[in-house]
Order: structure tokens, then C-alpha cells, then sequence
């Protein structure tokens, strides 16, 4: 569940600094809003009032206090700056948004500026938030980490999400129905979310973070502008046609991290725009019974994406978890997946090779990202070259194959053209470069005869430090005698106390700096000159590696739409490579897609249960399913534990994985593309949100009934549980005839309400099926198999009796049991008089209009832009009359 951008419960509004200190402080607090305030003050990033108390709770590390503000002792913590970015990952995790105040200059320079009692001017460089980490140690590798931006331009006008990576420059924009923006927030699982601060509150699951910003953010006219001056464009015409709502959300995120980045420069690329209807819709509910990418719990392990990942890179983890997570709904776009995960796994030697190689090559993506952010280093420049290094190589390899799958073909021109780039880096770095550029040593030698000369100066200075070592132990005798560096003296002469005299002497040639417990320092004109050639020689060797990795820097800069394009593509064979390998070890097959409205499986498989079974020497029974326009619906009964949600859950992860572009762990599947997946398998109540279990459940069945079209698959189980059982018979009942009747789509109703079997006999397309179970010698069999028919019965009471509750306890319910069933044989039990009712059909037609055409026509007439407040009045009371009259 979200939060709103945490705000430090902070009574942190301006007002009167005792010291010019504090008075900066308010003054980037007031900059800072409801981040937390990380203030540099020399070696510490300090927190002051409630955001020091807010994130001493948060950080668990001590608060103190420093001075009075307005008499009342003032909170402080702090975190050393070396380790700030590990602070930084536990407060974003929290839900806290922190903004970096920086020195911007020297004391020097302030000194220069305002006197010696001036302050360090200091302002805020940065703000990190949850959407736009790009540091390493903050995300999650295998992971996307999604910003997204909702508008809506009109009242009745679509909605649209923008969506971007900034890790890796993945930017993206889709229009949908106001209905459909939950299903699509769920897809994309942002970790921040922008909303207008005059929109309404969307849903309380969408995004881990929600951050209201301005109502001028989203303006259509500013954003266009914003937009074009981003991308450096004249138009966006060249990028597609979008929406006024497209535009608006694509330029409230760019404003943004504009905001965050105070204007300094993001990654990102051209955006792609997508049509809602090109994917599956499934929405959170659906996603999180089936445990797509992450568990009920959170977690990927034991998630589909988790079970099935086998790729050898973090960007084509990231990828499959998308692909899982937006399957396709275009028959063209999947074959093109499934013939390249074909060839892979056909030929296991190719694909072996593939994998290793891939399995060599750097995060290039996000190293080309924090460069661009101006956070990178020469570590990043080096990934860049082993990245599309190995590409070219790889490039080089599939261009011998003759029998290259149509989408790798069409791929593999977006390794080419860094062959310049990628020498230039290879002459220009060392093999294993540093990840802090401070100290320099990072340029390989050869590459800058100038910088050379310095090395070898500040070389040989060292060596003649190290022979003026040797001589002053000679001169003076004093065997300990050392020639030490520290950041304070530079150089300097060190010797224990006790022969510190003899160098104290005038005429000694040394002169006294600096005396500590047991030892004394000194310095001497033969070493000051010899420490001046050796300092100066690396501060312009430093300076010259700067200039270097500033301007290779820039280089990859400007060619990072090509850069990206390469990354994308290895990631895509990453992909196959990693389906086709997984596929093959698990005896999966390639699906079969039709264009009729069919589900055609023989011994499907759940991958999760499969794997967790495996691990623990068991097997898992394989089924079977088949449906059609004319059997589009299995009502399947059976026992507790007897496999019936695991039979239903794999059936619909078969349509994933399918569309996604997978095979899929069956010995063989043909099955009609789907545009909408639904589940409502289990529920659990939703007690922040108000609601129960069956409130959760009905609300879940709501929306499949309104929203499931013919080319849909639903898989219900147990529908009408949580209430009483006459109550949740009738609802059961009436489920099962609206998705038949009018839903009319692909459909496994999973049930204990037998009374529900009575159903076959009027409704064409509905057959019944079971889990089968024995009972052997008094213990209760589950076989996990689904065969024809219903069943016999539900073996509730041996399942009581398995699951361990008391003997005592099981003998009195078969007591109450066979007084129940003689009842039931004298009256019809539960379901006695149903078989009077008129057909759903028939009852559609005889039941009264919710409200009349009349109301409709009344309302067509209207024209909202026409009326005057006083003639929309008369309007709105003309039309609760006529509701009136209906009723």
C-alpha cells in the first residue's frame, strides 16, 4: 500500500535564526518542502528539528541536540558523508523523499567573498526520491524502477500514464479508459507516482509512493513546450501522435525530474507510445493471485518471474519481468518471440554459446544512465566498453548464421556502429578502472604521451624521496627515521621523541613542525623541493585524467540513443536465450495460437508448484483442458486440497506465458489470444480500505461481470463463500449464468456448491468436471486429477479429519451430516424449487430497465456547454423527477 510523499510531521516552518547558520538552514528548508534536509557541514550531511528526529527513528542512530531555536533545544542528527548513500537507501525505502544541500564552495572562496566570519554558501543539489535513483547501491539490479506521471485533460476524456526508467532511459506513454488506470498502474508497479495537487486520490495500491505537484505542471501547452525543449525537437511529431492527456503526463514527469535533478541532466529516450488494447489487461487483483513477478507476500522467489528467470543479465531480468507483466495481445508480435526462442532451443550449442557470452557483459544500460546524470565514473565508462565490446563480437558471431529467426535478424543491426567508440575506450582506460575518480590512475598508459611525463616525474620524485630517506638516516644515524605524507603537513620527517634533538639543532638542516605523543616532525628544503615536483607533478596528472574522462564522457553522451538501441537488444536475446534454455530443461512446449476462442491443453502443468514440488522428490500430476465456443465453461467441484485453484491459476499462467512470447509447461497447447485475464482465486479482507472478504470477493466479481468479453479468460473459485450458504448459492448460481449468458468467455468456475451441477442440463456451453479423491481405509486419497463429470461428493469431514482437528469433533459432524442429507432427500435440499426458474436469459428480458429510455433520451438531450447555471439546475432537478417517476 502507497503513501503520500512522507512528510516529516514537521513544524518546520520559517522562522527568525539566531545565527546566519540557521537562518541558510530555513532558507533550504523552505527549498527542500516535505523532504528530508541532508545539510553538508564538512564531513557530515546533518539533519536538524523533526526531520533529524523523523530519520534518527527511521535510521535508528542517536539524536542529540545542538543550541536553542525559539528556547527549545534544537534536534540533531547526522550520517557521514562516505556512507550517506546506505542511509540514503533505508529513508527511501521508508517511504521518505530526502533533498542534498551541498557546499558550493571553499572556505577559501567565502573567505574571499564575505570576510573571514563568512558562511559557506551551500544550496541544494539534488533531490532522491524512490522514481529516480540512479546509483548503483540504491536499486535493485534484476528490478525496474518505474516513475510514473497520470493526467487527464477533460472531465470525460481518457486518462494517460507516463511511464520512465531513468536508470536506463525507458520512457513510455499509454492512453486508457478512466477504468482501466488501475490495471495499468499495476502493470507498471511505479515507485512514485505524480498526480495533479486538484486531481482526485487514485486508488490506495497504485504506486508505492504518491507526490502531488503543481496543476501547471500539467498543462498541455507548457508540457508540449517542455517536451520539445527536453529532446531539443522543434515538434513531437517525429516521436508519434499523441493525445492532449499523453502530452500532459509525459510533461508533469519531465518537469519533475527537472525539479529533482534542479535541472541538471536526465537519461531519457525517445518516448514510445503504446495502445492499451496491444496488451493483455490484467488487473492487481488478477496479478497478485497469480503471482506474476512478486508474491502475495512481496517477494520474487516463488513468484512466476522468479521461478522461470534463468537469464545471465540484469537488463534481461528486467525485461522478462515486463514481458510477464504486459504479455501481448498482437498474434504477429508473439510469433516473432516464439520462432527466436524456437531456434534457441533447438540448437543447445548456440545457445550455450550465447549465454555465456551474455553472461560477461556489464549493466550497460545503467551505467550509460548515472553517466548521463553526471554520477558516473571511469567504472561506468569501462562497462560501456565491455558491454558493447562483446556486442560487437556477438554481432560478428550470428552474422555467420545463415538461419537467423526473423526478429533476431531485425535486431542485430542495433549492435553495430560503436566499433570507434569502443577502441577510443580500450586505448583509454586501464582493464579494471576505479569507481572514484578523485585519486585518478584510471587512464591506461600510452594514451596521453603528456600525461605520461607526469606519471614518470611524480614517480621518479617518490623514488628520490625514498633515496632522501635513506641519506638523512646516514646523516643523523637515527635507523627509525621515516619520511612520512598525511593530507595536513604533505611530506614531512618523522623520528620517536627521544631523538628528536639532535634535529631540533640549528645547524641540523631541519625545521621543527609538529610534535605528538612519542614522535616529532620536521621538514627540510632538500624534501619540500623534492615533495614540490612529486605534488605537483600528480595535481596536473589528476587534472589531465579529468579532462579525459570528461571528455570520453561526453562522448558516450552523445551517442546514447545507439547505446540504449544495443542494450535493448541484448536483453531481448537474453530473453529468448533464457526461455528457450529453461524450456528445454523442463520439458515445456512451444504453444500453438488459433484464432478461434479455444484453450487446448494436454498435461498442463503449474511451473510454481511444479518447481516446488521437484525440490522436495515429488511429482506433479499434469492435466488436461479443453475448451471452446461450444464447452467455454467447466464448472470443476472436488475436495479441499484436491488441486482445483492450482488447476485453475496454471491454466491462466499458460495465457501468460504464451502471449508473453514463452512455451509453456504442457506436452502440447493451442489456445485463442486473449485480451483480458481475470482471477478470483482466494481473497483476504482489505481492513485499511474497509472492507471484508466477501466484500473484497464480490467487489473482484463486480468487475470481471462488467468488464469480460468474449475474448477473455476468467478462472472463479468458490464464488459466494463468505456468505451465508443460501445467500451465496443464489450469487453463485447467478455468476455462473451472466458468464455464460452474457460474458460468454473462456471460464473455469471452480465450486462446492454441487446444487450448481444442476446447471449442465440448461446451459449449452457448460460441462462438468471434478478432482478426483479416494478414501482408503478411512484416510482420504487426493489423486490431483481432473476428469469428467461431478463429483461424488465434497469429502469435507476427511479433510477435517486429514488436516488433524479432533476424532471427538469429526464423529459429531457426521453425526450432523447424515441428518442434513435425510433432509435433504425429504425436501430437495438447497436447490429444491431452482429447477422452476426461468432461464437467465428470459430473466434478462422480463426484468424492468434500471432506468427507463426515457431518462437516457433526456440526458442525450442535453447540452452541458449550452445551459446557464440556472437552466442546468432546472435540468438536474427535471431529471430526479423523472427518476422518480421510473421508480
Amino acid at each position: 500500500m502507497p503513501v503520500t510523499a512522507r512528510t516529516p510531521a514537521n513544524s518546520n516552518a520559517a522562522a527568525p535564526a539566531p545565527t546566519p547558520m540557521m537562518a541558510q538552514y530555513w532558507s533550504l528548508k523552505e527549498k527542500a518542502g516535505d523532504c528530508l534536509l541532508f545539510y553538508r557541514m564538512g564531513d557530515f550531511f546533518e539533519l536538524f528539528f523533526d526531520d533529524a528526529k523523523a530519520a534518527a527513528s527511521t535510521l535508528d542512530i542517536a539524536l542529540t541536540s545542538r543550541g536553542e531555536h525559539d528556547g527549545q533545544p534544537v534536534a540533531m542528527c547526522g550520517v557521514p558523508v562516505h556512507a550517506a548513500e546506505s542511509y540514503l537507501a533505508r529513508l527511501i525505502r521508508a517511504g521518505h523523499r530526502v533533498a542534498i544541500a551541498e557546499q558550493i564552495e571553499t572556505p577559501a572562496e567565502a573567505k574571499a567573498r564575505g570576510g573571514s566570519k563568512a558562511l559557506v554558501a551551500r544550496d541544494i543539489v539534488r533531490f532522491v526520491t524512490a522514481g529516480t535513483l540512479t546509483e548503483e547501491s540504491l536499486l535493485e539490479g534484476r528490478s525496474a524502477n518505474m516513475l510514473a506521471a497520470l493526467a487527464q485533460v477533460g472531465a470525460d476524456g481518457d486518462v494517460a500514464i507516463a511511464a520512465a526508467d531513468i536508470s536506463t532511459g525507458r520512457f513510455e506513454v499509454v492512453a486508457v479508459r478512466p477504468d482501466a488506470v488501475d490495471a495499468e498502474l499495476a502493470r507498471l508497479a511505479p515507485s512514485e507516482l505524480l498526480v495533479s495537487e486538484a486531481g482526485d486520490e487514485p486508488s490506495a495500491w497504485t504506486a508505492r509512493q504518491l507526490v502531488r505537484r503543481p496543476s501547471s505542471d500539467f498543462s498541455t501547452t507548457g508540457a508540449q513546450k517542455r517536451l520539445e525543449g527536453f529532446f531539443g525537437v522543434q515538434t513531437l511529431d517525429g516521436f508519434g501522435q499523441f493525445g492532449r492527456s499523453e502530452i500532459a503526463a509525459m510533461g508533469a514527469l519531465v518537469a519533475y525530474l527537472d525539479h529533482v535533478g534542479t535541472g541538471g541532466p536526465t537519461l531519457l529516450q525517445t518516448p514510445v507510445r503504446h495502445i492499451a488494447s496491444g496488451r493483455m489487461a490484467i488487473d492487481a487483483a488478477t496479478r497478485e493471485s497469480l503471482e506474476l513477478v512478486r508474491t502475495m507476500a512481496g517477494a520474487r522467489e516463488g513468484s512466476l518471474l522468479g521461478t522461470i528467470d534463468r537469464t545471465v543479465t540484469a537488463a534481461g531480468a528486467r525485461l522478462l519481468a515486463d514481458d510477464l507483466a504486459s504479455p501481448l495481445t498482437d498474434k504477429a508480435a508473439i510469433l516473432d518471440r516464439l520462432d527466436l526462442v524456437d531456434g534457441l532451443a533447438r540448437d543447445a550449442l548456440w545457445r550455450g554459446e550465447l549465454r555465456v557470452a551474455l553472461r560477461a557483459l556489464p549493466d550497460a544500460g545503467r551505467a550509460l544512465g548515472r553517466l548521463v546524470a553526471g554520477r558516473g565514473g571511469p567504472r561506468d565508462l569501462a562497462q560501456l566498453r565491455d558491454a558493447l565490446g562483446g556486442a560487437r563480437l556477438l554481432r560478428e558471431r550470428l552474422a555467420l548464421r545463415p538461419d537467423l529467426p526473423p526478429l533476431l535478424a531485425r535486431l542485430l543491426p542495433g549492435l553495430d556502429g560503436h566499433g570507434s567508440f569502443v577502441d577510443e575506450l580500450s586505448r583509454a582506460l586501464i582493464e579494471t578502472p576505479p569507481v572514484d575518480a578523485a585519486q585518478g590512475g584510471y587512464i591506461a598508459e600510452g594514451y596521453d604521451h603528456a600525461l605520461d611525463a607526469l606519471r614518470e616525474t611524480a614517480r621518479d620524485g617518490r623514488k628520490a624521496i625514498a633515496a632522501l630517506e635513506a641519506q638523512y638516516r646516514d646523516r643523523t644515524g637515527i635507523a627509525s627515521l621515516k619520511i612520512r605524507h598525511n593530507g595536513v603537513l604533505g611530506y614531512h620527517v618523522e623520528v620517536p621523541a627521544r631523538h628528536a634533538d639532535a634535529l631540533m639543532a640549528p645547524e641540523s638542516g631541519f625545521a621543527h613542525r609538529q610534535t605528538l605523543a612519542g614522535v616529532v616532525r620536521f621538514n627540510s628544503a632538500d624534501l619540500h623541493e623534492a615533495a614540490s615536483r612529486v605534488t605537483q607533478a600528480g595535481v596536473h596528472a589528476i587534472a589531465a585524467e579529468a579532462a579525459h574522462l570528461e571528455s570520453l564522457t561526453e562522448a558516450a553522451i552523445a551517442r546514447r540513443e545507439a547505446i540504449a538501441v544495443s542494450c535493448d537488444v541484448l536483453a531481448r536475446i537474453d530473453v529468448a536465450a533464457a526461455l528457450a534454455d529453461h524450456a528445454m530443461s523442463h520439458n515445456w512446449c512451444r504453444p500453438d495460437l488459433s484464432d478461434d476462442p479455444c484453450l487446448d491443453v494436454v498435461g498442463g502443468r503449474h511451473p510454481v508448484v511444479e518447481a516446488a514440488l521437484a525440490k522436495s522428490g515429488e511429482r506433479f500430476v499434469p492435466n488436461d483442458v479443453a475448451l471452446s465456443a461450444d464447452d467455454r465453461l467447466w464448472l470443476v467441484t472436488g475436495p479441499n486440497m484436491g488441486g482445483k485453484s492450482t488447476f485453475l491459476r496454471q491454466n491462466a499462467l499458460i495465457f501468460v506465458l504464451a502471449q508473453a512470447g514463452s512455451f509453456v509447461p504442457a506436452a502440447s497447447a493451442r489456445l485463442g489470444l486473449v485480451d483480458r485475464l481475470f482471477s478470483r482465486v482466494g481473497a483476504s479482507d482489505n481492513l485499511a480500505r474497509g472492507r471484508s472478504t466477501f466484500m473484497v470477493e464480490m467487489v473482484e466479481t463486480a468487475a470481471i461481470l462488467a468488464q469480460a468479453t468474449p475474448q477473455s479468460f476468467v478462472i472463479l473459485d468458490e464464488v459466494g463463500r463468505g456468505t451465508s450458504t443460501y445467500d451465496g448459492l443464489a450469487l453463485a448460481w447467478s455468476v455462473v449464468e451472466a458468464v455464460h449468458e452474457v460474458n460468454r468467455c473462456r471460464c473455469l468456475f471452480a465450486t462446492h456448491y454441487h446444487e450448481l451441477t444442476r446447471l449442465s442440463e440448461t446451459l449449452d456451453a457448460l460441462s462438468l468436471h471434478h478432482v478426483r479423491a479416494r478414501e482408503w481405509q478411512g484416510d482420504l486419497v487426493l489423486l490431483h486429477e481432473v476428469a469428467d463429470g461431478p463429483a461424488d461428493r465434497s469429502y469435507g469431514l476427511a479433510v477435517a479429519r486429514l488436516a488433524g482437528v479432533p476424532a471427538t469433533v469429526v464423529r459429531r459432524a457426521e453425526a450432523v451430516l447424515a441428518k442434513l442429507e435425510a433432509g435433504r432427500e425429504k425436501t430437495g435440499g438447497l436447490a429444491a424449487g431452482l429447477d422452476d426458474l426461468p432461464l437467465f436469459a428470459a430473466a434478462l428480458a422480463d426484468a424492468p430497465a434500471a432506468i427507463g429510455d426515457a431518462l437516457r433520451d433526456a440526458l442525450a438531450a442535453i447540452d452541458p456547454d449550452a445551459l446557464a447555471p440556472r437552466e442546468a439546475l432546472d435540468a438536474l432537478y427535471a431529471l430526479k423527477r423523472l427518476v422518480a417517476d421510473e421508480g
